[in-house]
């Protein structure tokens, strides 16, 4: 018969093992991820020029893979939807300029910013879409940039061996747009749509 102290110490052992069977162990997270460069394009990349306060507004990137070879896992980083404030003391001193209020379908990501559409065949193409909404005036820059993959193996290139990337820039005006709840079905109508 174990006494309360011979319990503890093996209850404390078992959650140990356990703890460190969870923890670390397995393959690394890259494993399956080839080293290469895998050529692509964008052919397209799209955001209003000019919004307003409050605007639900589309974003979209295109991707064309121009190689021979399948990528692994075609993914998007975009920043500039926050800002940096200065203001001193703050605990996080991102501000948004855009709240993404719909990211790419199925292309969630643990990355901060970082949406990914899965493989992407030589010769096809793929659309990453948006939409979000302005909630800071002034002119902003998103930049995007395209990977291969997440781990940083596979690296996406441009046919001149850069890194395909790109920015966008917008207007936000301070006046939201005007618009009026719909009685009868409770849809927001924007005026002059």
């Amino acid at each position: 018969m174990l006494s309360v102290r011979g319990a503890a110490a093996v209850a404390l052992l078992a959650t140990a093992a356990g703890l460190a069977a969870g923890c670390g162990g397995g393959t690394r997270q890259d494993a399956g991820e080839p080293s290469a460069a895998f050529r692509v394009r964008v052919v397209d990349a799209r955001f209003p020029r000019y919004q307003g306060l409050a605007d639900n507004v589309p974003l979209s990137i295109t991707v064309r893979n121009t190689g021979t070879k399948t990528i692994p896992n075609v993914a998007v980083t975009v920043d500039g939807f926050n800002d940096v404030s200065t203001m001193p003391g703050q605990a996080d001193p991102q501000r948004p300029v855009w709240i993404v209020n719909i990211g790419p379908v199925n292309g969630v990501t643990a990355y901060v910013n970082t949406w990914a559409l899965g493989p992407l065949a030589a010769g096809r193409t793929r659309t990453f879409r948006w939409l979000v909404t302005a909630v800071k005036a002034g002119t902003h820059t998103l930049h995007y940039r395209v990977a291969a993959g997440l781990n940083g193996k596979a690296r996406a290139v441009t046919a001149a061996n850069q890194p395909p990337e790109g920015t966008l820039v917008a207007r936000v005006t301070r006046r939201p747009p005007l618009s009026r709840v719909d009685p009868v079905t409770g849809k927001i109508i924007t005026v002059g749509q």
